[in-house]
């Protein structure tokens, strides 16, 4: 009796270990076997904020890419000492339970990416929000910007964010990357005001913000930036107005419906430059890091005038009798094919390195399209970016 109990038992122990091996092998072919994802397909998964991995386990079980939630789970709680991340997770052909955990201990999460050009402006961001996929569930009001802003004591909007691409995981929030942009700018504005040429006349950094956005505006071609820029700053020094389109278009707002008007040449607004002196009193839009290390480095020469030659490019003038001239060899009888901005890959010299968008190239050279068909002369003038567009002294005071 005592040897058969002793068989019983040896039995008992070989069965258990075989079965032990058994599960053991099923336990690490699971955790080893590609997930059963839709045949040539990726998936998405999201994990929600203070998800456990055995919830994790059930519920890529439940949504049938596991034939058993068990294995995952007894790895997690038998051999896994960090904690996973929430967010969202691509899974592809091929990815297994362990690569999965991988992604979800290392916070590997999609990363989706928005791209505010140079020269836009804050209304027009909000606009590139609201057509987000991702961004557009909770787009910021220009109120919250306002408040942003103004934690940094600044009081109009205007102008205080940077222009870039910026990627952001799902949970992100448009006013989260607003606030990267506006700290961003601060932090590109007090550096280039440190470097900035002597004797200038911008009395803030902010005066080199506003500028900097007419720059902006005012050109297509980033290789003029610094001669434009010259042309401000002389007349600035002068004592000139700067009698600049892109300001007055963006004092008229929504009122702007494509045609710049001598009628609007002559309002009394608070960003008509044909009739302020100096600068206006904000921004006029979003400038790039070149338009502001332009605005505080601008290139020497004598110019005051410049008219778009309808490349994208402009000819400089140094004279009213000159510039008169320019107008009428490239406005009164427009080129075939004219244009505001240069065409890609368009310019004398490469562009001088700075802040690009990731992938090369600047965000500024996706520019609105032109407003209109400007003929100098005409009741109607839009903004081709060029101080001059008509045949008068832009330099009186």
């Amino acid at each position: 009796m005592l040897r058969g109990l002793i068989i019983a038992t040896v039995t008992l122990l070989l069965a258990l270990a075989l079965g032990a091996g058994a599960f053991q092998w099923w336990v690490k072919d699971s955790l080893r076997r590609p997930l059963m994802l839709p045949e040539g397909d990726s998936h998405v998964l999201m994990v929600e904020r203070g998800s456990s991995l055995y919830a994790v386990a059930r519920r890529i079980h439940a949504q049938g890419l596991t034939s058993s939630p068990l294995p995952l789970q007894l790895y997690g709680r038998l051999a896994v000492t960090g904690a996973i991340h929430a967010g969202e997770y691509r899974l592809t052909a091929g990815d297994t339970p362990l690569d999965l955990l991988d992604k979800l201990l290392r916070g590997d999460v999609v990363l989706h990416r928005v791209t505010f050009p140079e020269g836009r402006t804050v209304t027009q961001w909000l606009e590139i929000v609201a057509a987000h996929p991702v961004l557009s569930a909770h787009p910021p009001e220009m109120a919250d910007l306002e408040a942003l802003v103004a934690e940094s004591g600044e009081t109009a909007v205007e102008g205080w964010f940077f222009p870039d691409t910026y990627v952001f995981p799902r949970d992100r929030r448009a006013l989260d990357i607003f606030r990267q942009a506006h700290q961003r700018m601060r932090a590109v504005l007090d550096e280039e005001w440190r470097q900035r040429q002597a004797g200038l006349p911008l009395a803030s950094p902010y005066d080199a913000l506003i500028l900097a956005s007419i720059v902006e505006r005012e050109t297509g071609a980033p290789w003029e930036r610094g001669e434009i820029a010259g042309v401000f700053v002389r007349r600035l020094d002068k004592g000139m107005r700067l009698q600049t389109d892109p300001t007055v278009i963006y004092g008229l707002g929504e009122r702007f419906e494509g045609n710049l008007t001598r009628a609007h040449l002559q309002e009394d607004t608070d960003f008509n430059t044909y009739r302020i002196t100096g600068l206006p009193p904000t921004p006029i839009a979003n400038p790039g890091r070149q338009a502001i290390h332009a605005a505080l480095n601008p290139e020497d020469g004598t110019s005051l005038y410049f008219v778009a030659k309808g490349d994208g490019s402009h000819q400089f003038s140094d004279t009213l009798q000159q510039h008169n001239r320019a107008v009428r060899e490239y406005q009164l009888t427009r080129r075939e094919g004219y244009r505001s901005s240069p065409p890609p890959g368009a310019g004398p010299v490469a562009e001088e390195p700075g802040d690009e968008a990731p992938g090369g190239g600047q965000a500024g050279d996706d520019r609105p399209a032109d407003n209109g068909d400007k003929q100098p002369g005409d009741e109607r003038l839009d903004d081709e970016r060029h101080s001059g567009g008509q045949d008068t002294d832009r330099g009186a005071p």
